[in-house]
């Protein structure tokens, strides 16, 4: 009995250390690979746990492989985003100005039922408050909604309002997102010179950036690696 009890301290002890080292996300905001890897993990622990005859060693080696297994996927994810949309995926947009994309949830095996119950987890209760709504890779849905219908809203204060625009994403860890580039109808050569224009240093990169987003009215936000981040104000995207 007392074997048991020591292994088992011997085994938590050890899953606390691993899923410290694998960091603080919560189960909903875990990546798939990220998923399976704890559940995995969850699943090894407890053989050595119950089975006196498996050695400990035999059930502590697969547990940091798995560790090792979890810095490699997320190494490739950031040094590669083709291969981060792989591993886990990218958001889609799954309501826009127009109403729900019905392919989208097609393609994510969604039911409007299903859109409705997080729909109504993000405090929203009719698709004519959301501007947009974006299913994220770890499964939650985010909403960016109308104007009138934000937190303290126009509608409310009785004021003009005018309709927000998604922000599209440019850069991102000093890597060129080609498919966004794409879609804000910029070339290569535009965005670089908004680059140096609002980063206040005429020989910014891509490489420098560590964020770059801009809307279809204009509104960017920018910061590089180093240095703090500031919004900024260009001509109006035309997307294609």
């Amino acid at each position: 009995m007392l074997t048991i009890v020591l292994r088992s301290i011997i085994i938590y002890l050890i899953v606390l250390i691993i899923f410290r080292l694998m960091g603080k996300r919560q189960l909903g905001q875990m990546q798939p690979f990220e998923l399976v890897l704890t559940l995995i993990i969850a699943d090894l622990a407890t053989i050595p746990m119950a089975e006196v005859g498996v050695p400990v060693l035999h059930g502590i080696i697969p547990l940091f492989t798995l560790v090792v297994l979890h810095f490699i996927l997320t190494f490739i994810s950031r040094c590669s985003a083709t291969l981060s949309k792989i591993i886990s995926g990218k958001p889609v947009i799954i309501i826009n100005p127009k109403g729900i994309d019905y392919k989208a949830l097609k393609k994510l095996n969604l039911s409007t039922d299903d859109l409705f119950e997080a729909l109504r987890g993000c405090g929203y209760f009719s698709i004519a408050q959301i501007q947009y709504a974006i299913m994220e890779t770890n499964g939650k849905v985010s909403v960016m909604p109308k104007a009138e219908f934000s937190p303290a809203t126009n509608g409310d204060l009785k004021t003009e309002s005018e309709d927000s625009f998604l922000p599209i994403v440019l850069i991102s860890e000093g890597k060129l997102m080609k498919d966004n580039m794409a879609l804000s109808g910029l070339s290569e050569k535009e965005l670089v010179n908004i680059l140096q224009k609002n980063s206040q240093k005429p020989n910014a990169s891509v490489k420098d950036t560590l964020l770059l987003t801009i809307d279809k009215s204009g509104q960017g936000y920018l910061q590089l690696m180093k240095g703090q981040g500031t919004a900024f104000k260009t001509k109006e995207l035309k997307p294609t």
